[in-house]
């Protein structure tokens, strides 16, 4: 994965358990007319050690984030692509706003400039299906190739999509997750809606005021156990269920009572056939809005009850802020590394507690908890809700 606190699975799950923060002011787009400046950026990454500089210059900053964090997830799978059957292998990602950076160029261009002044290639660059497409293209891969563009819970869409794949035959492995750059349109719209926070980001606290816009991306390799197996993968997890539901409520405010949360949440437990009593994490959508943070609490209770003891939350958005579409695809993979190390990372700045938000939300500190049966969480614009189920991989279970 491709984070503003760590890219790679060590030094991101490091950075996680630690609390490390990655917010800062804002470098990318120039904040000063706007009333908030900080967010959290991927920075001091490499690319050209993923991407050759030749394509590096051909594709979108989402594109790039894509290919990076694929090629960080095929090395950790030690996958042999020349031992594989390459029309078998597909990718699927998750995305909110696509390659909206080389919309913004072109914006800028022809303002600046004029229409005739804009490069034809910059137009080739921006459909938001570049992103699987150029992982793709990079490796070689020829199976089913999407995009999903369910905004904050595309992540767990892509996932879930790539699940059905691979359960019903159609392929043996799937590139699955999410991508997105930092941009102006999400800065200033986030902004204008009053939802970033001036300093930092402080899920289920009584004083939070907002989230952190910030960008990066996640991606697993799925496949069939019988596959992995056969080829001595290391397993880190097995997703074993998903649900999604819209709220059908409103495009920016969650439903207030929850029901569309709560509705994804026991089609997850169904489709993995499991209890609430099962389930020890959530990994919550944690934003650090008002809105948000109370409905996914009321969510929880009306799914786990009002006091699950058995129940711990956090919300990692308060380290790396709001990723946009890479968001659950990024908590997806924390999820694994959750119930294969049996440490929750915090839900960091918690300070004052919330009446109206009291369940355990693990604050400022990872707790060491064993933890077999993890749920994802993940909600958007326009009433999309996923919740994926990532269980502990026992071999020989």
């Amino acid at each position: 994965m491709i984070t503003p606190i760590g890219s790679g699975k060590d030094i991101f799950w490091n950075s996680l358990i630690a609390g490390v923060s990655g917010v800062d002011k804002v470098s990318c787009i120039d904040t000063s007319e706007y009333k908030v400046h900080k967010g959290c950026e991927v920075k001091n990454f490499d690319y050209s050690n993923y991407i050759k500089n030749g394509v590096l210059k051909k594709i979108g900053k989402g594109s790039q984030f894509g290919i990076a964090a694929a090629k960080l997830a095929l090395n950790d799978a030690m996958l042999d692509l020349n031992a594989i059957n390459l029309e078998r292998i597909g990718v699927s990602v998750g995305t909110t706003a696509g390659e909206i950076q080389i919309l913004e160029k072109v914006n800028y261009i022809r303002h600046r400039d004029g229409e005739d002044k804009v490069a034809p290639d910059l137009f080739l660059m921006h459909p938001c299906n570049n992103i699987p497409a150029n992982i793709a293209i990079e490796f070689g891969f020829k199976g089913p190739n999407t995009i999903i563009p369910t905004a904050c819970a595309a992540g767990n869409y892509a996932i879930g999509y790539a699940y059905d794949l691979i359960k019903f035959g159609r392929v043996d492995m799937m590139i699955a997750g999410g991508s997105d750059p930092f941009s102006k349109v999400a800065y200033t719209g986030f902004a204008r809606l009053g939802a970033i926070a001036p300093e930092i980001c402080q899920p289920f606290d009584k004083n939070r005021k907002g989230m952190m816009v910030g960008e990066g991306a996640g991606m697993l390799l799925l496949e069939s156990l019988d596959h992995a197996l056969q080829r001595n993968a290391p397993i880190y997890a097995e997703i074993t269920g998903y649900g999604l539901s819209c709220d059908a409520y409103h495009i920016t405010i969650p439903h207030p009572d929850g029901e569309g949360v709560v509705s994804a949440m026991k089609k997850a437990l169904k489709n993995a056939d499991l209890r609430s009593e099962d389930v020890q994490y959530i990994s919550a959508h944690g934003t650090g809005t008002p809105a948000n943070d109370k409905a996914e609490t009321i969510s929880i209770k009306k799914v786990f009850g009002d006091k699950p003891k058995h129940l711990a939350i956090s919300s990692i958005k308060s380290m790396i802020g709001h990723t946009m579409g890479a968001a659950s695809a990024i908590e997806a993979i924390t999820c694994a590394l959750v119930v294969q190390n049996d440490i929750i990372p915090p839900t960091i700045n918690y300070e004052t507690p919330d009446p109206e938000c009291d369940l355990d939300y693990v604050p400022n500190v990872a707790r060491k908890q064993e933890v077999n049966i993890a749920l994802n969480n993940a909600h958007a614009f326009g009433g999309n809700n996923s919740c994926l189920v990532v269980k502990k991989f026992k071999r020989g279970f």
